[in-house]
């Protein structure tokens, strides 16, 4: 496993905990469990073949991933009882996004 394939995963699950500890402090594990849940959403790298490409960006490839998609997720945030899932999804489609600016000539990233 490459070095970057190590940290995007380990920001798919250290993203979220930072988000639970600073802004939902009094409910932290429920409120990173739920975003950890949703990332579930790379269910719809099954649909691509081959399921995993490491130098293919995933943000507007997969249809979980679109930018419709991404704007319900948005969307999602402004109602109580999905702010969580929300929050969740686009702290994942920002850790994808941030493998697509790498690909795309951003190497700090």
């Amino acid at each position: 496993m490459s070095w970057t394939l190590a940290f995007h995963l380990a920001l798919h699950v250290l993203l979220p905990l930072a988000v639970a500890l600073l802004f939902f402090r009094q409910q932290w594990r429920k409120a990173w469990l739920i975003m950890l849940v949703v990332m579930l959403v790379d269910l719809d790298h099954l649909l691509a073949d081959p399921i995993f490409a490491a130098d293919r960006c995933s943000i507007g490839f997969h249809p979980l991933h679109s930018y419709t998609a991404i704007t319900g997720y948005l969307l999602m945030t402004l109602w109580r009882p999905l702010r969580l899932v929300g929050i969740g999804l686009l702290i994942h489609m920002l850790v994808d996004a941030s493998d697509c600016w790498r690909m795309a000539g951003f190497p700090w990233l």
